[in-house]
């Protein structure tokens, strides 16, 4: 396996960041987790248009442009021989003396994973997963804004214990209010009352790009979409749930605590519009440079 470590491709055997890079020390940094179909990283502008807007939140510097950083996503692909793949671009704070001020750092760490996608279960699709709600309370905005795609992804990791501990494959957050926010990777969508339902961004949530796109979807299939705070009680009497992100796409939920859910009429289409979304995408971006196809 290779990776790109700042300014090109080394194996992954070989690769090295220093023991005083304060992505390792302090969390100090951000990233993007993207998928490839057929040679095309999807909505490539987007996940990169939300790195600048995480590095901005942070003063953070991306000591790379654009063009640079497609370009090095790409080899990554090509040295890895991938054209299916799960992608994550990771950024960090970079090499610095012990300290939490961000001027000790003079360069970014650059990095660049990817690996072959490996789809999920079929049955995860089909039938659905299960989804506990977790104690854990998500991060409030007042304290570390969730629009910040952070390395410090503790908040997450502790609710993702709970929901290993009861064998559930998400765990739902909620804000300091009481309200939904969202799973440890993925958003949440739920239909009540005909209406698709999902927390809104003032819950604490990070605006997912797959999430953005399935409003989308929904608005021109004439779904109402309601935006809002909602209460598990709205969750719980929900005729159907599902969850969303960039690997997994749309995903049914058939259990949260103990609530069974069908897999129901939205989600069926909804991901399969989400899916042909994805084919004209790839088949309009595969002959743009960068690209596998060039």
């Amino acid at each position: 396996m290779n990776v790109y470590l700042n300014n090109g491709i080394v194996k992954a055997s070989e690769a090295r960041i220093s023991v005083f890079d304060h992505g390792f020390l302090y969390g100090d940094g951000i990233f993007e987790t993207m998928r490839a179909y057929d040679g095309v990283i999807f909505m490539f502008d987007e996940h990169l248009d939300r790195l600048y807007r995480s590095a901005s939140f942070i003063g953070l510097d991306i000591q790379k442009k654009i063009p640079d950083i497609k370009r090095a996503v790409y080899e990554t692909l090509m040295a890895n021989s991938l054209t299916n793949a799960y992608v994550r671009l990771s950024i960090s704070r970079g090499y610095g003396p012990i300290g939490i001020d961000p001027d000790l750092c003079k360069e970014n760490t650059f990095l660049i994973i990817a690996n072959e996608f490996r789809n999920y279960p079929h049955s995860y699709y089909a039938e659905g997963i299960n989804v506990m709600i977790s104690s854990v309370r998500r991060n409030p905005i007042e304290a570390l804004n969730p629009q910040i795609k952070s390395l410090n992804f503790l908040n997450n990791i502790l609710a993702k214990i709970e929901a290993k501990k009861v064998e559930a494959m998400e765990a739902l957050m909620l804000n300091m209010q009481g309200f939904i926010a969202e799973c440890t990777i993925s958003n949440i969508f739920f239909v009540k009352d005909d209406v698709l339902c999902t927390p809104s961004v003032r819950c604490g949530i990070l605006d997912g790009i797959t999430r953005g796109l399935v409003i989308d979807i929904a608005l021109k299939s004439g779904y109402r979409v309601n935006e809002s705070e909602f209460t598990t009680g709205d969750l719980l009497s929900a005729s159907e749930v599902f969850i969303t992100n960039s690997s997994m796409e749309l995903m049914p939920v058939k259990r949260v605590e103990d609530k069974i859910y069908p897999v129901g009429q939205a989600y069926n289409l909804l991901h399969k519009i989400y899916r042909r979304e994805v084919e004209t995408y790839v088949m309009n971006k595969r002959e743009e440079p960068p690209s596998l196809w060039k």
